[in-house]
C-alpha cells in the first residue's frame, strides 16, 4: 500500500510541475494580422533567451515574413516542408551565433504551429525563425531536410493566430520568397 501511495505522490508531483513551467506570451503584430505565440524557456532555454533579446531589443520590428514553402514550390524536393520563414536580418544587426538545441534535448517537436529557429549548420542560428504548418517530424532531430540531420531548434508554439500563418502561406511567391513580404510591425512580451 506504501508504494501505491508512494507511486500516486510522485505522479501527482510531475504533474503538477509541469502544469507550473513558465511559459512566456509573445505578440507578433502584421500587416495581415496578429499571431500570439508562446515560448518554453524551461525546455529550449538558449533558444528562447535568444529570441526575446531581439524582441527586447526591437530588432524585429518592421523585418517581414520573406519566405513560404508550400505543396507547389517544394514539389521537385525530395524532403517537402510547410513553413513561413521571418526576419533575416544582416550580419551586422544580429546577435553572435546559439547553440542548437535539438529536438531530442528539448521535447519540442516540429507540429503544426510551432515557432522555431532557421540555420544552416548545426549552432548557426541568430534572427530568423520560421512557424510550422502542419507537422514537419522531417524539421526534428534526425529529420532528413537538412543533411546533418541535427534539426533546428523548435521553442514555442503558436496558440493564436493560425489564420494569419495560413493567410502569409498563401501569399504571392516566385522561388519561396514572398513578392510582397509581409511586414512584422512589431513583436512584443504580452504576459509579463
Amino acid at each position: 500500500m506504501k508504494f501505491k501511495n508512494g507511486l500516486l505522490i510522485f505522479f501527482v508531483t510531475i504533474l503538477l510541475s509541469s502544469c507550473n513551467q513558465e511559459v512566456i506570451q509573445c505578440e507578433i503584430i502584421t500587416t495581415e494580422g496578429s499571431i500570439i505565440v508562446e515560448l518554453y524557456p524551461e525546455k529550449a532555454p538558449i533558444t528562447v533567451e535568444n529570441f526575446l533579446q531581439y524582441v527586447d531589443a526591437e530588432l524585429y520590428n518592421n523585418t517581414s515574413f520573406f519566405r513560404v514553402c508550400t505543396p507547389e514550390n517544394e514539389a521537385d524536393r525530395e524532403i517537402k516542408i510547410q513553413v513561413i520563414q521571418a526576419a533575416d536580418l544582416d550580419e551586422a544587426t544580429t546577435f553572435p551565433p546559439i547553440q542548437l538545441e535539438t529536438t531530442e534535448l528539448t521535447g519540442i517537436n516540429h507540429l503544426n504551429g510551432v515557432i522555431s529557429m532557421a540555420r544552416d549548420k548545426p549552432h548557426s542560428a541568430t534572427s530568423s525563425f520560421f512557424i510550422c504548418i502542419n507537422d514537419q517530424p522531417e524539421l526534428d532531430y534526425q529529420g532528413k531536410r537538412n543533411p546533418d540531420e541535427q534539426g533546428f531548434g523548435a521553442f514555442g508554439k503558436v496558440i493564436r493566430g493560425m489564420d494569419v500563418v495560413l493567410k502569409i502561406q498563401a501569399q504571392e511567391n516566385t522561388e519561396q520568397q514572398l513578392l510582397k513580404p509581409v511586414i512584422i510591425k512589431t513583436i512584443k512580451k504580452i504576459n509579463e
